[in-house]
């Protein structure tokens, strides 16, 4: 598509767009400055409340109220089971099969709780690979799964960092480090999608190289899952992770979902922790001693679920769903995306001060362009958030600005732009 810098241009663009009535489906935040909604670009850290959410924690309640336990097993959504109201979407969210998901927990826990079972070293294989600067809350837990099986992470963990004067990963680097690593590597955790930078990994390719040295491998999907094309199964992923408040909008400190590949789903005998709501449910009424897991992902519940968190997600989900799912959001998100870069290329900034460190390629990134400011980079963020444009900062010196296709508008991107030209324009 030929761009034009015009706001006749944009709104055009969004009067063609078969996605433009869900917009109306989000509660978008005021401008500071009292004029009218926010420009809000930060559906990468916390996406937009549904509307149609508060209705469904409300239900809930209601469910609650009147049924008091007898929830659990009455009412037209009885919470013994209402996890598995997720999984159809969940898995085609990330491109599974219903056996292969389940929604539980927070991404944090459940990337410990996969890492019990998939990260299982010896004398000979312990090492750990993940790219460098993941984000912190991977870092720790792989450090301290490190820790607990009495090794050392300045040993055991190996991390990928981008050639001298770049900022991105090539594939070419990551597949040879893990033929260079060969038998002594135990498995390979990374993000999907890398939260500083944008890129988009290759976990087809990564998935086959770790496969071929025979280390288990497993991504962490939160910046991926609701924003790009996923096949978790067809690549023959191990195991993954993903929040559910970002591109999936289920609210702050949503639920999680958990992948694992059903090579897996009949053995019992992989060492988890454990649960009683990971326990057969036929007969985990019974109350024996000896676990023995549900089948597939489920195997790995530990809790009930929190059910006015799940059904937020389960509002959300349809959102989603409704939309089209991937293949239609993918579709705007490239064109969104795209027309924001070419904004910002426009500005004929030199990269001494600002730079895109998001790959260009569409097919190695999402919605999100990350914008290297070399200087004054936090007064240019100031200055958006005081004028309505909210994105998000990341020290030392990154702003990341993500226009999400089910409520962002190409008229919003151009406004956007129109910031950026002002501020550039002072330069």
């Amino acid at each position: 598509m030929t761009y034009q810098p015009t706001l006749e241009f944009a709104r055009g663009l969004d009067a063609q767009d078969p996605l433009r009535e869900f917009r109306q489906h989000f509660l978008i935040p005021p401008a500071p400055n009292g004029a009218g909604e926010c420009l809000y670009f930060c559906g990468n850290s916390l996406g937009l409340q549904p509307r149609t959410a508060r209705a469904a924690a409300e239900q809930q309640f209601t469910n609650w109220q009147n049924l008091a336990v007898e929830g659990h097993f009455k009412g037209e959504t009885p919470w013994m089971h209402f996890h598995q109201r997720l999984t159809e979407a969940s898995a085609q969210v990330v491109g599974a099969k219903p056996v292969e998901v389940v929604v539980m927990n927070n991404l944090t826990t459940n990337l410990h709780l996969l890492l019990v079972s998939f990260y299982q070293p010896t004398a000979t294989r312990y090492k750990v690979l993940m790219e460098g600067g993941a984000f912190p809350s991977d870092q720790y837990a792989l450090e301290t799964q490190v820790r607990m099986r009495g090794l050392e992470p300045d040993d055991a963990i190996v991390e990928l960092t981008p050639r001298p004067g770049e900022h991105t990963l090539r594939t070419e680097d990551i597949l040879a480090k893990i033929a260079e690593l060969g038998d002594s590597l135990c498995t390979i955790i990374m993000g999907g999608i890398n939260y500083y930078t944008g890129q988009v990994y290759d976990m087809a390719a990564i998935t086959e190289a770790g496969h071929a040295v025979g280390a288990m491998v497993g991504f962490d999907l939160a910046h991926a899952a609701g924003n790009i094309p996923l096949h978790l199964h067809d690549w023959d992923v191990d195991f993954a992770c993903w929040c559910s408040y970002k591109y999936l909008n289920s609210g702050p400190g949503g639920v999680s979902g958990v992948f694992v590949h059903e090579r897996f789903a009949d053995q019992p005998e992989l060492l988890r922790l454990a649960g009683w709501w990971g326990y057969d449910e036929k007969e985990r009424f019974k109350m024996r001693k000896g676990f023995r897991p549900m089948r597939g992902a489920a195997g790995w519940q530990l809790s009930n679920g929190a059910v006015l968190t799940m059904a937020v997600h389960e509002a959300a989900l349809a959102e989603h769903m409704a939309a089209g799912g991937m293949p239609a959001l993918r579709r705007k998100s490239e064109l969104l995306t795209g027309y924001l870069e070419f904004l910002i290329q426009r500005l004929g900034l030199p990269k001494t001060t600002l730079e895109i460190i998001t790959p260009s390629d569409p097919a190695q990134r999402g919605c999100q362009l990350s914008l290297l400011v070399h200087q004054g980079g936090r007064d240019l963020f100031e200055h958006l958030m005081a004028v309505g444009v909210i994105g998000d900062w990341r020290e030392p010196n990154v702003i990341r600005l993500a226009p999400v296709p089910l409520y962002n508008t190409f008229e919003d991107v151009y406004h956007v732009g129109e910031v950026l030209a002002e501020w550039a324009a002072r330069q």
